[in-house]
């Protein structure tokens, strides 16, 4: 019998209102101040997005370098530094700072971030004092131009394999640092090419006939405008996109450097030649080191997902004006956003992008927490091996969600999209690299399962196959299998839902228990299959290489599970904290949308594994439609609460 005569009586939609103004305070935080002020120089040097396609690149370039020095002058690129040499001694305004500045020109969002993330945060977090005084006060006001040459052409991710050798002479107290061959030359370096006077370079240190690792060196690469003795330097040439960005090829000859070059905030060599570290292991010390580089990765991860802000605005603004077709005979049009499909294809994007905004305050607050060293948590190392991990996870999603973002919203504008005068084009060529820069997001999908699969560990190795390989095949294995037992599992989501055996049929829909407790199931599912099909090769007596190599596909599902669980939480959590009102009710129905839309889009898991029955299946994606059409009368305004400039958006065909 069909339910129409159901008694329980229907609850009345009410639809929200939504005050924008007090949304963006809501999304901006604690940091509205430096965002407004972000804003405000975008919209001020907004014609360089006019001038990337109006100049040759040799101008377009140096318009760039232009425009980062005077944004360094009104403070929003030194927040993180010391106000001792000229900063503001916020780290959390830095990243907010960073996410910001890609509503704009992208050329200059990376410019900034190789100056004052890369090459200045090198300088501030593995150097010392003398670094600190040299360096920090010209590097800050963009006086001094840097480079961070640490990828070669023959080893991107593999850092610790880096070719460049550094070589200790103790007769004269100086390093002598070469590139032996064409596979250890520095590639893609940002600011080499025309720019940088000083590169911050990561070489094997040697040490009376020893290796000692990568450690990084400060070397000049100009002297009043001409290349150094003994060094070599090429352009990369054009590029995707970035062209206002000068990235070169690097090559060094016996270039020698004072002892002191060395950033030696981890490691030394006195002037006799003893190399000396607190930190005795060197798999601990590489990594401790390129700890301290995490804030790369958060800036990139909040920079991608301004991106598709970017995107999503203009493609909103666009789909709620323009007319298509009518609905009967001598009808008006319609607007595209009031087709399903269309609302299909933007609002679940919208909910993603709102979802991913939470996830990043969370990492952006830990990262300020670590990197100053509150409520104690400066020595503690195992948060800076979650917040490494949470930030390589946010890094692979947000990123490959502008991607996808930028590709959708340019189809669903037509070919008015295609046009190089609405900025689509300029935000497809400038943020694909996104995905590959501050590491490539596959390579970092592995850290983040790795890092769940020897979370029992007392140290973190190295990011090989032999060394997450090794773990496994011990006690860390074992642990993992029965912590994440099946049984166990269920025990834990029937504690949070009604139903018994049945929680995932029972359990409403629209409960953020039950949506939550789908993610997890999934991605504690997949950690013990994971660590028990390792465990079952070595078993076998297979070559771990091998054995990793077969399991890698479900490494990346594990460590995608992982973070799309953390963004779904975070997501929540925010909703959670709102007071009542039309905010409130506006992101709670995004937080559902965005839920439901991720279970549907891996609904194949869910039903191979028993957590999804056909019918539950078919009532989420009617659901996920319902949501669609309550969000489709908050989108413009959803969008609009972002805060992204008029100025930059860009698009006169699109919006106006």
């Amino acid at each position: 019998m069909a339910l129409e005569n159901s008694s329980a009586p229907a609850t009345a939609y009410a639809q929200p209102e939504i005050d924008v103004p007090a949304l963006t305070a809501v999304l901006d935080g604690e940091y509205a101040g430096i965002r407004d002020l972000v804003r405000g120089n975008l919209t001020t040097y907004s014609s360089i997005l006019d001038e990337a396609d109006e100049l040759g690149i040799d101008a377009y370039r140096e318009r760039v370098r232009e425009v980062v020095v005077k944004m360094a002058a009104t403070g929003q690129t030194g927040m993180g530094f010391p106000v001792e040499y000229g900063g503001g001694g916020d780290v959390g305004a830095s990243i907010a700072a960073f996410e910001t500045l890609a509503f704009g020109d992208l050329s200059v969002l990376v410019k900034v971030g190789v100056q004052f993330g890369l090459f200045g945060g090198a300088i501030l977090h593995l150097g010392t004092g003398r670094h600190h005084e040299a360096y920090l006060p010209g590097l800050i006001t963009g006086e001094l131009m840097g480079s961070f040459a640490m990828t070669e052409t023959g080893h991107g991710s593999n850092v610790q394999a880096l070719g460049t050798v550094a070589t200790y002479d103790s007769a004269t107290g100086e390093f002598v640092i070469t590139t032996p061959d064409d596979d250890a030359r520095k590639d893609y370096i940002g600011n080499a090419a025309r720019h940088a006077e000083l590169a911050v370079v990561f070489a094997q240190l040697e040490v009376d006939g020893r290796s000692q690792g990568v450690h990084a060196f400060v070397v000049p690469l100009r002297t009043g405008g001409r290349t150094a003795p003994g060094i070599r330097i090429e352009d990369d040439g054009r590029k995707m996109g970035l062209n206002g960005v000068d990235n070169g090829r690097i090559w060094f000859d016996g270039v020698r450097v004072p002892r002191e070059a060395l950033l030696n905030r981890f490691a030394d060599v006195t002037p006799e030649g003893r190399y000396e570290s607190a930190i005795d292991d060197p798999n601990r010390r590489f990594f401790t080191m390129l700890g301290t580089l995490v804030q790369g990765r958060v800036s990139v991860a909040g920079a991608g997902t301004s991106v598709a802000k970017v995107a999503l605005t203009v493609a909103t603004k666009y789909a709620a004006r323009r007319r298509q077709f009518g609905a009967g005979q001598g009808s008006e049009e319609q607007v595209l956003l009031d087709y399903g499909l269309h609302q299909r294809r933007l609002l679940p994007l919208i909910a993603r992008t709102y979802a991913l905004h939470a996830a990043q305050d969370v990492v952006r607050t830990q990262l300020h927490e670590v990197f100053s060293g509150l409520s104690g948590i400066e020595g503690d190392a195992r948060a800076r091996r979650r917040l490494e991990a949470r930030a390589a996870g946010m890094k692979a999603l947000s990123t490959w969600h502008a991607t996808r973002v930028v590709q959708e919203c340019r189809e669903a504008c037509g070919g008015a999209g295609y046009l190089a005068v609405n900025r689509f084009a300029a935000l497809k060529g400038d943020s694909d690299v996104f995905t590959t820069f501050e590491g490539d997001n596959h390579v970092l999908l592995q850290l983040v399962a790795k890092g769940l699969l020897t979370d029992h560990a007392s140290e973190f190795e190295g990011l090989d196959q032999l060394g997450m390989v090794r773990y496994v095949t011990g006690l860390a294995v074992e642990t993992v299998i029965e912590r994440t037992s099946a049984h166990k599992l269920l025990e834990r989501v029937r504690d949070l839902l009604p139903g018994g055996d049945d929680w995932d049929r029972e359990a409403g829909l629209l409960d953020p228990e039950y949506q939550l407790a789908m993610f997890r199931f999934r991605e504690e599912h997949l950690l013990a299959g994971l660590a028990r099909r390792i465990k079952r090769g070595i078993d076998q007596e297979r070559a771990a290489g091998a054995v990793f190599s077969q399991v890698q596909d479900h490494v990346i599902a594990l460590a995608r599970s992982h973070v799309e669980r953390l963004v779904a939480e975070a997501f929540v959590d925010q909703v959670r904290a709102l007071p009542e009102g039309g905010g409130k009710a506006a992101l709670g129905l995004l937080c559902d949308l965005f839920a439901l839309s991720a279970i549907e889009a891996d609904r194949a898991w869910f039903m191979e594994h028993g957590r999804l029955t056909v019918q539950r299946s078919k009532a989420i994606s009617r659901e996920v439609n319902d949501l669609c059409r309550k969000v489709r009368p908050l989108a413009v305004d959803l969008v609009d609460a972002w805060g992204v400039p008029s100025a930059v958006l860009r698009a006169p065909d699109l919006v106006g």
